[in-house]
């Protein structure tokens, strides 16, 4: 799924003009030269590789986000991205598929959010689509909380020592997108929430405001 997260994000950042280069974090370590003449950091999904369980790639991968956070180069992380960023920084993420989402699912913004650069101009609350069971359960220090959901409280936040900004749901996929992801690992929806994978796909919502995000991000934190 690697080139189909390239064209979500580069289909986020439109009329934003991009050209995403990929860094594999389970090929080796990033270094701080890896980052020379890159504007932003965008960090995406996993697939089958879990912040919560970790594995042979793990300490490597926290390390390369570490990079990222000392090197002030900006950096948007969704879903996995989201998870690693936090466990690099000394949070803690869990696998709890009780509390997993599948789908489109509501986000309500915090208080904190309202001043904030890029949320601010958001609606109080909004759909978004969304793929995990692994979540944040402890947000690391130095972040702010800006959005949570009915059952996830750590749904996206911001560090306060670097431009970073982290979202458990998928601000660059639409529906379209999500159905295509999803449609990669049918069994999934299944095992992990239960219901068929054509039963949820039904219920899938367009996200026009959540898909602003990385948008956002960029005229309110890449450009300032």
């Amino acid at each position: 799924m690697m080139a189909h997260e390239v064209s979500s994000f580069e289909r986020a950042l439109a009329p934003i003009p991009a050209e995403i280069a990929v860094f594999d974090l389970l090929g080796g370590k990033l270094r701080g030269r890896d980052l020379a003449g890159t504007d932003l950091v965008l960090l995406g999904g996993s697939g089958a590789y879990s912040a919560a369980i970790g594995g042979p790639w793990f300490a490597t991968a926290m390390d390369s986000l570490r990079t990222v956070h000392a090197s002030g180069v900006p950096a948007f992380a969704s879903c996995w991205g989201f998870q690693g960023m936090a466990v690099a920084m000394g949070g803690r993420v869990v696998q709890d598929r009780s509390r997993a989402e599948v789908g489109t699912h509501r986000v309500f913004l915090t208080p904190e959010a309202g001043d904030d650069p890029v949320f601010g101009g958001l609606p109080r609350s909004f759909a978004a689509q969304m793929g995990h069971e692994d979540l944040v359960e402890e947000l690391p220090p130095h972040t702010t909380l800006l959005a949570s959901s009915e059952a996830v409280v750590n749904q996206a936040y911001r560090f306060e020592d670097a431009p970073i900004y982290c979202t458990q749901f998928h601000p660059e996929l639409d529906s379209e997108g999500l159905l295509a992801r999803l449609s990669t690992y049918p069994r999934y929806a299944a095992e992990v929430v239960g219901a068929p994978f054509q039963t949820i796909a039904d219920r899938f919502e367009e996200t026009p405001e959540a898909n602003r995000l990385v948008r956002l991000f960029v005229e309110n934190v890449l450009r300032r």
